[in-house]
């Protein structure tokens, strides 16, 4: 077990911004963990279980204990003629799991590469790419409650999974601390390929394959997203907002070509991105913070960016897009302090 004090946090946070915590913890098993958890000394201070830092914004330094998991491993637990049961750890690398699954022909989160960030984190997120989303092919997630110190597995339907919604971030529940992911995926290719931009893609192909699909939406993404270790963000800042009918038809009659996806939820999927490049801020930068060039959805730290700074820049973007359009985005990103 690593435990340091008066840690920098700035490789553990993809904004980069330079704050400290009074301590951190990284354990390397579930015993660990439960180790931890019953220590009274530790029990007393305010904590925060990160992955690897790409959904945070810290505001300032933080004066309790970040826990972080090196619980890794890809293990095949359960497999049928149709299908394969991975239990994965929490702290293993997302785009490592998929870049597997793929190599391997097991369908179901190839549309989910090249998206940030650890697989346990991941599962609470509830990531989302291309129309697809984890929650998907999530069969149980292990974990431990941060207050009783016992471990509970969850099927998928306990995960009350939504949009960028999961059980473990109502703030109304107990903690919980993931430590295994349990997905279940299709040796039967089903692709899901008529989502935005990523059909086009693929036209440039002479087939599609699960191994296609991954190297096409890596394609897309590296082309509108900024890679974090070069340019400091945490890719979408916003969630896409999801507004009734007769809103979205007050808002096409002033603006006819707006992007929409329809939903389940008789609601309508608005780009966040889109309502925020009409309010002009694409590409512009307001002191360290910038709205990236090309894709307006991405604030980015220009060089020594401050937490709250972002947070101001983001709350302008709020203002202006509620203003314009009487939609509310909401933070993807968890503002920490």
């Amino acid at each position: 077990m690593r435990i340091e004090q008066n840690y920098s946090l700035e490789q553990h946070n993809t904004f980069h911004i330079p704050v400290k915590t009074r301590w951190f913890i990284e354990y390397n098993n579930e015993e660990e963990l439960q180790r931890v958890l019953h220590d009274e000394y530790f029990q007393e201070c305010l904590s925060l279980h990160i992955g690897s830092g790409s959904n945070l914004l810290f505001l300032n330094d933080y004066n309790g204990i970040i826990f972080h998991s090196n619980i890794k491993g890809v293990n095949l637990v359960e497999e049928t003629d149709n299908s394969v049961l991975l239990r994965i750890g929490a702290a293993e690398k997302w785009d490592d799991v998929v870049a597997y699954a793929v190599s391997n022909g097991w369908s179901g989160i190839e549309n989910l590469s090249l998206i940030p960030g650890e697989t346990g984190a991941a599962a609470i997120q509830n990531i989302g790419a291309y129309g697809v989303e984890i929650k998907d092919v999530v069969e149980t997630v292990e974990t431990y409650n941060q207050l009783s110190f016992e471990k509970r597995i969850f099927t998928n339907k306990e995960c009350e999974y939504a949009y960028r919604r999961s059980y473990f971030k109502n703030e109304h529940n107990d903690p919980h601390i993931v430590t295994y992911v349990n997905l279940r995926l299709q040796k039967n290719t089903q692709f899901s390929i008529n989502y935005g931009n990523l059909k086009e893609e693929l036209a440039k192909y002479p087939e599609i394959t699960l191994a296609t699909i991954r190297e096409a939406i890596i394609t897309i993404r590296k082309e509108k997203l900024p890679d974090p270790a070069v340019l400091g963000n945490a890719g979408s800042f916003f969630m896409n907002p999801l507004i009734s009918i007769e809103h979205f038809e007050r808002i096409k009659k002033q603006y006819p070509s707006i992007p929409f996806y329809p939903t389940t939820e008789n609601k309508i999927k608005i780009p966040a991105g889109w309502l925020i490049e009409q309010c002009g801020f694409k590409g512009k930068s307001h002191g360290a913070v910038g709205v990236y060039e090309k894709q307006a959805l991405v604030l980015v730290n220009l060089g020594d960016a401050k937490g709250h700074e972002i947070a101001l820049v983001a709350e302008s973007i709020r203002s202006a897009v509620n203003e314009r359009f009487g939609i509310e985005l909401m933070p993807e990103v968890k503002y920490v302090g």
